[in-house]
């Protein structure tokens, strides 16, 4: 009840700050205003009672004026811009939320296509907002200062000469039609020059990740030929998207140096109408020294910054729509229990790729342990995916609890299953935060007893408590497996997945670990990196490559030769010259399980 009183007063007040940064905004931009508004007034002053009259002190009041009112312009000029950021940056944190947010939903959502790749995430959170920044930032003060100044302009134009006031405003008028002509196309110049970009970066982040097997497969020419297509589909999208901008400049010649050129031209008339020749002069201060710098900065200024704008918020808008899923006819179930079951699970990274995967069986009771191991890139890593519902199998079925996968809402899976992977992610905030995150409203008893099965005492005493602040930079691996796995126990999934996830912990701690999850209700799948968490588990899942093997650690040791061969190599490795001992946990680990893939 509290938390919902506040979260109002928090929105509300957070409104209210933006309105009045928006009003201290437009306060400084019309006091910035004051040159374009003073400027032509004072140089006809200064002309007509002063030069032409031979009155040198008038003549220098007239310009002093000027010069005053151009410093008081420049000094609210530079007042304005901390409000503008006041304006800005709220926005700014709030569309990077809405594209992190859209992306993780999309990455997470059944059945959901998968997304352009990690490059084109990353050109979405990094260039494409901060462009919108900018953009929007640029865009506010220049249409502020435009506005004005354009008002500013045709007021004092009026007030001086308005037998002139048409040959500024028709040009002025036909400028601006121009330049909304202009923009579709220009808009759609951007839009191809942020694909290209974006091509450019997942081709390049593609090649480069893959530079080694390039090399071995001798692919490496088939690639830099890929990339540099890319490259020139880049050059080519950013060369026409020049072309098109190049015709800005006509517009700016259009609006500002047309009535410069007609007010020349036409100043005879107008003296012979009555205009004198300060008001002359003031008329063309108006044009030249306000309104051409002023349609200079929209077009050129606002122009190109309204096009990355549009372009990449319609951009991001995809990257932050939340993907809607395909409604199933089917209700959905919610699994009972902690129990899993595979039947014939096939999976391969590719169409055309070998099956990492291929008609693996598995059956696991409620509250039943089991560790899986074999040879690096076996595929024990992919098998934890498939059996958490991260990646959809190619054939088979995955049930968990007595229910099928594909029936289990997305909401309730995450409440039944939780994956501890190999490398663990503690963020910046307290110990609760991190620890809590998968059950916020776990009760301090059981976060404190929770520390203490898994040994993290001293670590929480070090870092002040539940409510200490945790540097993730400045923890250990051991020590980020540790919070990891502390919030894995505290979750409410009755069917965890643990992918290596106590690789870097020593045997002690280890141990301690794991007859911790032995007291906790539910099923635990180990991904084994040492024989010795095989040997304590209920049953064994080994995978050779072939038709995997499944029973306790003694019935594989006895019909398994190639289990016989990973304990007897695991065994002798001691002894074997070159092996290396795994420092950090005092016993050897089985060949190759540094990586699963």
């Amino acid at each position: 009840m509290r938390l919902g009183r506040t979260l109002p007063v928090r929105t509300s007040s957070r409104l209210g700050a933006n309105r009045a940064a928006a009003l201290r905004l437009t306060g400084w931009t019309l006091l910035s205003a004051a040159p374009a508004l003073v400027c032509g007034k004072a140089l006809a002053l200064a002309v007509d009672q002063g030069f032409l009259m031979d009155r040198p002190r008038t003549a220098a009041l007239g310009l002093g004026v000027f010069a005053l009112s151009t410093l008081a312009g420049a000094w609210a000029g530079r007042q304005s811009y901390p409000w503008l950021a006041e304006v800005v940056e709220p926005l700014r944190d709030r569309l990077l939320r809405d594209v992190v947010t859209g992306t993780l939903h999309r990455a997470i959502a059944a059945g959901a296509p998968r997304d352009d790749g990690a490059a084109v995430a990353v050109a979405r959170l990094t260039r494409q907002v901060e462009a919108v920044r900018d953009a929007l930032a640029g865009q506010l003060m220049l249409l502020w200062q435009f506005v004005v100044t354009v008002a500013a302009v045709i007021a004092g134009t009026a007030v001086l000469a308005s037998a002139a006031v048409p040959l500024v405003a028709g040009p002025l008028l036909a400028a601006l039609v121009l330049f909304a002509l202009l923009a579709p196309a220009t808009v759609r110049r951007q839009r191809e020059a942020f694909d290209a970009e974006e091509v450019l970066a997942g081709r390049t982040v593609a090649t480069v990740t893959a530079l080694r097997d390039l090399v071995a497969c001798g692919a490496h020419e088939h690639a830099q030929r890929e990339v540099l297509d890319a490259v020139r589909g880049h050059l080519r999208a950013a060369r026409t998207l020049a072309a098109v901008s190049a015709l800005r400049r006509l517009i700016v010649a259009l609006g500002a140096h047309s009535p410069l050129l007609l007010v020349v031209l036409t100043a005879p008339d107008l003296h012979a109408r009555g205009v004198s020749a300060g008001e002359i002069v003031g008329v063309l201060a108006y044009v030249l020294a306000t309104l051409e710098p002023a349609i200079r900065l929209l077009v050129q200024g606002l122009g190109a910054s309204w096009l990355r704008l549009a372009v990449a918020a319609e951009r991001l808008s995809e990257a932050a729509r939340r993907p809607q899923p395909a409604p199933d006819p089917r209700p959905a179930l919610r699994p009972s229990d902690g129990s899993a079951a595979l039947s014939g699970i096939v999976f391969a990274y590719g169409p055309d790729a070998e099956p990492v995967l291929d008609g693996v069986d598995l059956a696991l009771a409620d509250g039943e342990h089991l560790a899986v191991v074999g040879p690096s890139g076996i595929g024990k890593s992919t098998l934890a995916e498939v059996l958490a519902g991260l990646l959809p199998p190619d054939r088979g079925h995955v049930v968990l609890g007595g229910a099928p996968l594909e029936r289990i809402a997305r909401h309730d899976l995450t409440r039944v299953r939780v994956l501890a992977p190999q490398n663990p992610y503690v963020f910046a905030g307290t110990l609760r935060e991190n620890l809590c995150y998968l059950a916020p409203d776990t009760p301090d008893p059981r976060l404190a007893e929770a520390v203490t099965q898994l040994g993290m005492d001293a670590l929480a005493e070090r870092l002040g408590g539940a409510d200490g602040q945790v540097d993730p930079a400045a923890l250990s691996r051991g020590e980020r497996a540790l919070v990891a796995l502390a919030r894995v126990y505290l979750s409410d999934a009755r069917l965890v997945v643990l992918d290596e996830a106590t690789r870097h912990l020593d045997a002690t701690v280890e141990r301690r670990v794991e007859e911790a999850f032995r007291r906790r209700p539910g099923t635990v799948v180990t991904i084994a990196h040492r024989m010795s968490l095989a040997r304590r588990a209920d049953r064994v899942l080994l995978l050779d490559g072939t038709r995997p093997s499944i029973g306790t650690h003694e019935t594989l040791l006895a019909e398994v030769p190639f289990y016989a061969d990973l304990v007897g190599f695991w065994r002798r490795g001691a002894d074997d010259p070159d092996r290396t001992p795994d420092r950090a946990a005092g016993e050897l680990s089985i060949p190759g399980a540094a990586s699963d893939r």
